[in-house]
């Protein structure tokens, strides 16, 4: 019996936890099962939001792999609400920045208008890029137990080929800085898909705009995901 109600009052109190936290943009985009009610689903959400719905095309290896599935019950829940706190985090600190709460990872998108971005043809960390990967830096200190998963992309302007590696150099740039500045390599995983995996029209300049961006997933490692699942008694 204590057991059982050990087990209601985490839930009990992670609900509640979570409700206080709708304020939040990134929060509120987030559904049930983007909560971690569900059991046993993959992380086909988060890959989506990264690459939209061209899966399987341009890359160097399988994201899948990286992601893995999403935590399901009390523990769900439980890294739910670690992962709100840090979407909402990370929104106060970098306004600009697109910040979706999927699964049990946020994915945070970087294009022309919001921090992080290169000059044309280049993937050199400018400064302005620099002011936002610190405040983003800062974040991650704050909350270790996560792994880190860069995305390059660019628009169709140039050869295919040009752009693959393109966005490998830029996702590179990103992964580099992070590790340079006191992020733990070991969190950090890269991969691109140069202009194979547009989520906007590269008809439009304000497309390629959008195109040329660097996705960012933050996902829960597997010291949150055990620790949460003792908590839960799973």
């Amino acid at each position: 019996m204590k057991t059982i109600i050990k087990k209601s009052g985490i839930l009990l109190f992670a609900l509640i936890t979570l409700i206080s936290f709708t304020n939040c943009k990134a929060v509120q985009n987030a559904n049930n099962k983007q909560k971690g009610a569900v059991i046993g689903a993959t992380g086909g959400a988060i890959l989506g939001a990264i690459i939209g719905n061209n899966v399987g095309k341009g890359g160097n290896g399988e994201l899948g792999a990286v992601i893995g599935g999403v935590v399901g019950g009390t523990a769900g829940v439980l890294i739910g609400n670690k992962m709100d706190k840090q979407a909402q985090k990370i929104e106060e600190e970098i306004p600009g920045a697109q910040v979706e709460r999927v699964d049990n990872g946020i994915v945070v998108t970087f294009d022309e208008s919001s921090g992080v971005y290169f000059d044309t043809n280049k993937y050199n960390i400018n400064s302005a890029s620099q002011n936002t990967l610190n405040k983003l830096i800062g974040v991650f200190k704050e909350y270790p137990d996560t792994n880190i998963l860069v995305v390059g992309h660019t628009d169709s302007q140039g050869s295919e080929e040009y752009n693959m590696t393109l966005s490998k150099n830029r996702a590179y740039a990103v992964t580099n800085y992070l590790s340079q500045n006191g992020i733990f390599s070991g969190r950090l995983t890269t991969n691109w898909f140069g202009e194979t995996q547009p989520m906007h029209d590269n008809s439009t300049a304000q497309g390629r705009a959008k195109n040329r961006r660097v996705n960012v997933a933050i996902l829960p490692n597997d010291k949150m995901i055990e620790e949460a699942k003792k908590q839960a008694g799973q």
